[in-house]
């Protein structure tokens, strides 16, 4: 007996923000949305953790390959974190290792936080997803294999208590790409000397783009009739950087990876670049009038129409 057949992935290009519940992977919550969307190609930016909810910005067709810039950008979080328990993982899901005393007024934690604004380096959990010969860190970890990992600088650009009561603390954090919300909570807990482990995590800021924009999965798979409508254009995720317009000729030269002369005042840098009806055309590196093709939007895509409010900027 055979199976029926699927229906062949359409092309779609473009951006959704995306309201990750708690529960289950990046991959499969890109899996879920991709079906909505009946979408042949797509991809994440920035990984959440099955525990971890919040903005996850997925790139669908032509969009995957401006993805970067997210993946750069800095990162807002509010934390839950439980003060006098240290476990396994440095999360909630780890076994409880340790329990001290956490006689520790919002004060105390507010001083703490305070020490680790700036630049600051980090040493990435064994459970995390970072790969080490080609496979994830966790799975050494489940094996019981603790490797060496290699510090890195990361900035904390803004640490605010939002609550705290009993043994437990909500904190808002503002930092850049890379930092490890699980190893900030244990390092807060080892300078109040009562240890602390990650309780829950939400992301709701990445760059430009925050959580009260983005859709949650439940939303989408319940009507996937208005996926189109929460559809950004690929050039959304560049909507930050200043745009150059090209005349008919210099936009074919440049959409064939060809470096292009310009008359333009931005400033040298990433900047996105327009055809002379409007339509996206790629990313540049712009330097003193020439823009050197980074990426470019597929010759045949239609998605890359911009709003007028981004291709006038």
């Amino acid at each position: 007996m055979h199976s029926p057949r699927r229906s062949p992935r359409s092309k779609v290009d473009g951006v959704i923000l995306l309201d990750k519940p708690t529960g289950i992977s990046s991959n499969a919550a890109l899996q879920r949305v991709r079906r909505a969307f009946n979408a042949a190609k797509g991809g994440h930016t920035g990984t959440l953790d099955p525990l971890a909810s919040g903005l996850l910005p997925l790139c669908l067709g032509e969009a995957t390959k401006f993805s970067q810039t997210l993946l750069d950008a800095d990162k807002a979080y509010e934390v839950e974190l439980r003060l006098g328990v240290c476990t396994s993982t440095g999360d909630a899901e780890g076994q409880v290792i340790e329990i001290r005393p956490a006689n520790v007024t919002r004060a105390d934690l507010a001083a703490a936080c305070r020490r680790f604004i700036g630049e600051i380096d980090q040493v990435p959990p064994m459970y995390s997803a970072l790969k080490v010969a080609g496979r994830p860190l966790y799975a050494y970890a489940r094996e019981g294999v603790t490797l060496e990992r290699k510090s890195r600088r990361v900035t904390i650009e803004r640490i605010e208590v939002l609550g705290s009561e009993m043994d437990t603390a909500r904190l808002a954090v503002d930092c850049s790409k890379g930092t490890y919300m699980r190893v900030l909570t244990e390092d807060i807990g080892a300078l109040l000397g009562c240890g602390a482990h990650l309780v829950s995590l939400r992301r709701t800021r990445i760059g430009r783009f925050r959580i009260d924009e983005a859709i949650p999965l439940a939303q989408i798979e319940a009507d996937p009739s208005g996926a189109p409508a929460w559809l950004l254009p690929v050039d959304h995720l560049l909507a930050d950087r200043p745009s150059v317009s090209l005349d008919e000729q210099a936009a074919r030269r440049f959409a064939h990876g060809q470096t292009t002369t310009v008359t333009t005042q931005v400033n040298d840098g990433l900047v996105r670049v327009y055809g002379p009806t409007g339509r996206f055309i790629g990313a540049a590196d712009h330097e003193s009038g020439q823009l050197r093709p980074r990426r470019l939007l597929g010759a045949s895509d239609s998605a890359g129409q911009p709003p007028k409010s981004l291709a006038a900027n």
